[in-house]
This record gives C-alpha cells, structure tokens and sequence, in this order.
C-alpha cells in the first residue's frame, strides 16, 4: 500500500503469473497488474464518474494506460458505460458493435473522429464487445458527448441530390463541399497549423453552399437534404476553427455525461484530453488571452463533487510519430515528475502529505494535433492548483507512437 508521503509510487512491469486473456492487445507499458489494480481501486471508491484524460492522444503507452485502467473499473469495480468525445451518431455505431452488432471494430470507427482510429482503440472496443458477450444482461454501453453532427454520407448524399435535380449547380456546390469534407479526416485547425488548409474558412463555403441548395425552385421542399446541410454548416461552425478556440462546448459535453449517469444509474468512464477532463478551470498557452475557461471536468466537479475523479496522464519525451516531443522545459510540471528516475510512477493527490507538496499554480504539458516542437514551451495548460485539478497523477518517462489504422 503507498504511504501518506510526498514520494511517488513506482510502476514496474510484471514478472510471475500467467497472462490474462482479457488484458490481451493493451499495452500499459512498464505498469504492473498489481499496480494497476490498486490503481483502479483508488479510483473506484466513492466514484460515480472517473474522467481519464490523457496530456497526448498519440501515444500507445498513455492510451494504454487509459484503456487498463477502464477494463479494471469494468470488471471489478461496476462501471457500465465509456463516454468519448465524439458525436452521438459516431458514438451508437461503436456501441451497436460493442453489443455484438455486425462489422469489425475498424469498420465502426471509419466515421470517428481521427484520434479513435487506431489499433489501440480496435483492442480496447473488442475487450469491451468480448465482456458484453460473456455478460449479456450487465453489458458496457458507449456514448458520446457531443450531440449528432454531420457525417462524410451527408456530404455524398447531398451531392447525388443536386446531380439529379439541379445538375447546373453541381459544380458549384461541389466547389465548396469537396474541400470542407476533408475535416472529417483532419480537423481544420490541423490543416491550417500543418499548411495544408485551401484558404477559405470552411464554414463560410458550408454557408455558401446552402445559400445555392436553398436558391432552386424547390428546395423549401426537400427538408431532408436542407437538414443535411444544415448539420454540415453546424458542424464547420462549431469546430475548433469555427468557434475561434479550443475550449469546445463544455457545459453541453458535462450535461450529456451526467445526464447518461442520471437516466442509467451506470458509473461512467470519460475518455478525453486533460484540458477537457481537469476538474477546474485552465488557460491554455497557445491561447492565454481568453483567460480561465471552464472544462468538462471541472463542470463535473461543481455537480457531483468528489464523485467525479479526474486521473491525468502525462509522460516526459518520446517520439510520438507525429512528432519528437523533447524534454520539458523546466517550469512545467512534466519536468518535476521527470525527476524520478523510473520508467513510470504515480500519484494520489488526495493524500494530505502529497496534496501539501503539489497543490498550488502549475504548468502541464498538452501536445494537440497542432504540436509544434520549435514552440515547446507554449504548448501547455495552466491550472490555478494542480491538486484541485487533478486528483491522480501518472506520469510516463518514454513514449512511442500509436498504430494508425489505414
């Protein structure tokens, strides 16, 4: 058992036992069984909602941690449903799989957002369809927490409308979906940082492309292709480009999450970024005008109090295939955890003697799909006292990449 004291609790990797069939394909790295079951347990008690955020989402260690630490709490501690940060739709797809519908894990991802499409993520819901099948009346449920959003068929559907009724405007029409749609695959805030945007915000083409649907004779009466473009310009609006920031709408993600736990009674799991899952409010450095913004978690927080846990999961340097991550600059918390000279190790921050060491202003490290290394140092998160942020912490020395799926 750790003792009430400042010093980290060390992973190390497990060496007796046979291995367990259902903890095959995750990869937690240099964490221990053992370890991860105390772990859990911590996070268990007393909790009716664990927001695991991760401080990267392409890194396979840190995504295992996250996907072990779900299977733990499913399995011995009672939690019935996975909330993701993707939209509605794309959410019942992996959840119509996970309950044994037709398809493979890779095919209920091909419309998911594109930090889901990944190996890592085709063993984490096959764990959960196998626990279903062998649990059919006490089964896992995944939701997301945004509302249905516009989806690639929209797009096609659209299209195969204006070909057939107004053939004179596909052109145009084309003109402003064919470039937009590639959002679905690479958020626009990423084409823009990587220098592969066309130019134009892409909610104004969305915009554009309504105007001309709605301009031929007829239109007011085809509702079904006016919603599916409406759901096009809502989703280019309400993206990170559209709006103008990162912060997402974070009253509207908690309500989904606590409403699925109020219909349900079911102990939620919530799979997220740490600027999303910290329980209090944070600036973000590549955007420190805005201010203090609110967060899921710290939304959370004020509803359930400590019944929602908020685990942060970090790492020092690494190569993340996207790019090489160096070590942080030295007033980052990151830097202070990278002391420790062991491939990993962890903290609860709810212990007196370790909350005394911790608490206070802090700087965390967040690589978005924006991460830049020449600009290091902006790429972090500042929350007003890191104990209230978060009431665990693990830390990771070394990361390696994620497996895209094709």
């Amino acid at each position: 058992m750790e003792t009430d004291t400042a010093a980290p609790r060390a992973f190390f990797p497990s060496t007796t036992g046979s291995p367990d069939p259902q903890h095959a394909d995750a990869d937690a790295g240099p964490l221990s069984d053992a370890t991860l079951d105390e772990l859990a347990e911590r996070l268990a008690a007393g909790a009716t909602i664990v927001g695991i955020g991760e401080s990267t989402r392409f890194s396979r260690e840190t995504f295992g941690v996250r996907d072990q630490l779900l299977r733990r709490l499913v399995r011995h501690h009672g939690f019935r449903a996975l909330a993701v940060q993707d939209s509605a739709g794309v959410a019942a797809g992996l959840d119509k799989y996970v309950r044994g519908g037709e398809g493979s894990a890779e095919s209920a991802l091909e419309g998911a957002w594109r930090p889901w499409r990944t190996a890592e993520m085709v063993a984490a819901l096959e764990w959960i369809r196998a626990f279903n099948r062998d649990h059919p009346n006490d089964s896992v449920r995944i939701f997301g927490v945004k509302p249905a959003q516009a989806r690639p068929e929209d797009y096609d559907a659209v299209l195969d409308h204006v070909r057939g009724s107004a053939p004179e405007l596909l052109a145009k029409v084309a003109s402003h979906l064919d470039p937009i749609r590639t959002a679905h695959h690479t958020d626009e805030h990423v084409q823009r940082a990587q220098g592969t945007h066309p130019g134009r915000p892409f909610a104004d083409h969305a915009r554009d492309a309504l105007a001309l649907i709605r301009s031929w004779p007829g239109a007011d009466h085809d509702e079904g292709i006016l919603a599916r473009m409406r759901g096009i310009v809502d989703f280019h609006e309400r993206s990170v480009a559209g709006r103008g920031d990162y912060a997402g709408d974070a009253a509207v993600w908690a309500e989904a999450i606590s409403d699925s736990q109020r219909r349900t009674g079911a102990r939620v799991v919530y799979w997220d970024g740490i600027a999303h899952t910290s329980a209090v409010e944070t600036v973000l450095g590549l955007a420190p005008g805005r201010g203090p913004q609110p967060t899921v978690g710290s939304l959370l927080r004020k509803r359930h109090g400590t019944r929602y846990v908020s685990v942060a999961i970090g790492f020092h340097h690494g190569d993340l295939g996207v790019a090489a991550v160096p070590e942080p600059a030295g007033d980052l918390i990151d830097a202070t955890l990278g002391e420790v000279d062991l491939p990993a190790h962890w903290l609860d921050l709810r212990r007196d003697a370790v909350r005394r060491r911790w608490e206070g202003p802090a700087k965390v490290r967040v690589i978005s799909g924006v991460y830049d290394p020449s600009r290091d140092t902006a790429e972090h998160m500042t929350v007003a006292s890191l104990a209230d942020a978060f009431d665990v912490l693990v830390h990771i020395r070394r990361v390696s990449p994620v497996r895209w799926l094709p």
